[in-house]
């Protein structure tokens, strides 16, 4: 199975996260896309973990729940790898090199940056293109993960009956659905972009500059928090702390007591995410900051991050523009929309 090999069949994104399932099945349109198909499945607690799968049938049994709500049919599908499971580098070959010999030199060039011994990982590239700074050279994107988390993935999309035909890396995976707002919006492809994706642990900031991830780095701070502070303050159960997400009528004092100090937590988080960037060799100035994730829901985070940075931030929704199928509940797509840039990325992979 290749990391970055394109498919062919109708497949579904399927991003496993710390708190849900995220499922999506998009079709061609046009000169755009469809969703067909979407669900989100709540994971038990610590079911995934440290972006690893430490409990294979429940994981399992949410995707096919998901599967059996989405009403999809489909066989196959893209998942991921994110974080410390798997290694990303860009390297320079020589650009007479053809790519059988390409992948003999990454054999090669592999041992400097995997720290595992060889027969433990899956290793893929994909060929970028020549180099901007030498035409002699070309670009080569390296992806490494150790086997065991690519077919722990595999044994999770088998116990839901379908086919992992797709591993991806999660951050190219984002980058891949924001090529959709990229062309959408007209931003240049010399512009430097900016995804946070506020999960529900842990944050990632992916700077992007036309369809390739510059810089990517996670943080440990994500909507957990504020969920927390909610059961706390309101005695409420975990699935009725969550009456933001759902557009719900909040308890009184909420918005001040509980959610400003969170957006405020945020900020300085976010401000800290981007002193790490602009320290980092890769530093350019960003020109828009696009949030995404579970967290990014948060109402009124945008507005805050644009007031209290100088930053112009935006909520990301892959789907603006694309059709629906008449079996998308659209009121349930648009209150997760940001949640589902990986999933959409994923699943473009079904389509491209």
């Amino acid at each position: 199975m290749s990391i970055f090999k394109r498919s062919t069949p109708p497949l579904l994104g399927v991003d496993i996260g710390t708190s849900s399932i995220k499922l999506l099945q998009l079709s061609k349109a046009g000169s755009s896309y469809r969703v067909e198909h979407m669900a989100i499945e709540d994971l038990p607690e610590g079911a995934f973990a440290e972006h690893t799968i430490q409990k294979v049938d429940e994981v399992g049994s949410a995707i096919r729940s998901a599967i059996k709500r989405s009403g999809s049919k489909a066989k196959h599908c893209a998942l991921s790898v994110s974080g410390s499971a798997v290694i990303t580098k860009v390297i320079n070959l020589p650009s007479d090199l053809d790519e059988d010999e390409i992948e003999g030199q990454i054999e090669i060039e592999a041992s400097q940056y995997i720290p595992y011994p060889r027969d433990e990982v899956s290793l893929d590239f994909e060929i970028l293109g020549p180099s901007a700074k030498n035409a002699n050279v070309v670009e080569v994107q390296l992806a490494a993960s150790k086997t065991e988390n690519v077919e722990t993935r595999q044994a999770v999309a088998d116990l839901a009956g379908l086919s992992a035909y797709y591993v991806d890396v999660e951050a190219l995976a984002m980058v891949n659905a924001f090529e959709l707002i990229r062309q959408r919006e007209g931003i240049a492809a010399s512009d430097v972009t900016a995804l946070l994706d506020i999960g529900d642990t842990r944050s990632a900031l992916n700077v992007i500059r036309g369809d390739r991830s510059i810089y990517y780095r996670e943080h440990p701070f994500g909507g957990r928090e504020l969920v927390e502070e909610t059961m706390r303050r309101y005695g409420l159960e975990p699935e009725e702390s969550k009456f933001w997400k759902r557009d719900e009528e909040a308890p009184a004092g909420f918005e001040d007591e509980v959610l400003e100090p969170f957006r405020q937590n945020v900020i300085q988080q976010i401000g800290r995410a981007l002193q790490f960037f602009s320290s980092s060799r890769d530093y350019a100035s960003i020109n828009t900051l696009y949030l995404t994730g579970g967290g990014a829901s948060v109402g009124g985070l945008a507005e805050t991050v644009s007031a209290e940075l100088g930053l112009n931030a935006e909520i990301a929704d892959p789907f603006k523009g694309m059709k629906l199928s008449p079996r998308i509940n659209v009121a349930a797509l648009d209150r997760v929309r940001p949640a589902m840039v990986t999933a959409c990325g994923l699943a473009l992979r079904g389509v491209e």
